[in-house]
């Protein structure tokens, strides 16, 4: 187990896209919020104390000042400081009466998009501890390539390595090669986070039980599955975890997943613990406890707006492990 404390340094890079959710309410009502997947990981972990970086282009337009603005005032480092001249890419949130959210996306040709290879590999610092990919960074150029580059290539094999697919069909347009990048990316994945959303749109012919002990064929080590307000479980070659999802009021459930995968994450990195550590069950499950219960309070208040560690600590969901 590493001794290292957040202040040493960076640990945790986050991959991807940040745009502006355009969330419509059932009664139509319109109103702006930053989002995207990576964004809303990275601003989750900063706000549970991880040092954390966003490697995400951002426009220079006042939408991607408004999102530079809210990872900066958490304490998140940009790992890719220099605006876009694009604009601001756009998410359209449509919420049924229950809160569940239904996505329209606007992808061409804006910033996140942008995000290339070169400035993305000059950014990594070679001692990063953990680095977490996923959403619409994996689905837009050259964006998705440069990731899936930088994982394959360049990440340092003691440094974790997430993936959280969090899967979009409506902005898929080859879903072939968005397979095939996912499962290259997999091969070096420490842990996925995936709903039974996400592997039911992977892998429509198998079971979520079938899908999670693939991927771990495939090479991971844990594989995380959400279900709503259902247990989440995490799968582990030998056994299967799981934990219940805290009862909580329901605002909407927008960027629940990405609050539950930043949650594991930054309950890992901050016991010390890195790959070898998830052959341990007891730790495991321990992180499963406190992402479940992260994810239940970003669903108390609109938006993707993830909880602090004060907040999780209050409410005394901040597990400490079994086995240190």
């Amino acid at each position: 187990m590493r001794t290292r404390t957040w202040c040493a340094g960076l640990v945790i890079a986050v991959c991807g896209e940040a745009l502006i959710d355009l969330i419509v309410s059932a009664d139509g009502q319109v109103s702006a919020h930053p989002g995207g997947g990576p964004y809303n990981t990275a601003l989750a972990l900063a706000r549970l104390g991880a040092a954390t970086a966003f490697f995400g282009r951002l426009s220079g337009d006042r939408f991607g000042r408004l999102l530079r603005d809210g990872l900066v005032a958490h304490g998140a480092v940009l790992g890719v400081p220099e605006p876009s001249a694009a604009p601001t890419t756009l998410a359209v949130a449509d919420l049924d009466q229950s809160g569940a959210a239904s996505y329209g996306f606007h992808l061409l040709g804006t910033a996140a998009a942008g995000l290339a290879y070169p400035a993305l590999r000059a950014a990594l610092p070679a001692d990063v501890d953990a680095v977490h990919v996923g959403t619409l960074g994996l689905v837009m150029e050259p964006a998705g390539a440069a990731i899936e580059r930088l994982v394959r290539t360049d990440v340092p094999p003691s440094a974790l390595v997430m993936l959280d697919p969090n899967c979009r069909p409506a902005a898929i347009a080859d879903k072939a090669a968005y397979l095939r990048r996912v499962e290259g990316i997999v091969r070096r994945a420490d842990i996925v986070k995936a709903s039974r959303e996400d592997l039911g749109y992977l892998y429509p012919e198998r079971s979520p039980e079938q899908a999670a002990k693939g991927l771990l064929a495939a090479g991971s080590a844990v594989v995380l599955v959400t279900n709503g307000p259902h247990p989440a479980r995490a799968f582990l070659p030998d056994t299967v975890l799981t934990a219940g999802v805290p009862r909580v009021d329901v605002t909407d459930t927008i960027g629940a997943g990405d609050a539950f995968g930043a949650g594991f994450l930054a309950w890992w990195l901050a016991h010390g613990l890195g790959p070898a550590e998830l052959k341990w069950p007891a730790l495991v499950g321990d992180a499963l406890r406190t992402a479940a219960a992260v994810a239940a309070l970003a669903c108390t208040r609109p938006g993707a707006d993830p909880p602090t560690l004060d907040e999780v600590r209050a409410g005394d969901w901040w597990a400490e492990p079994e086995r240190a």
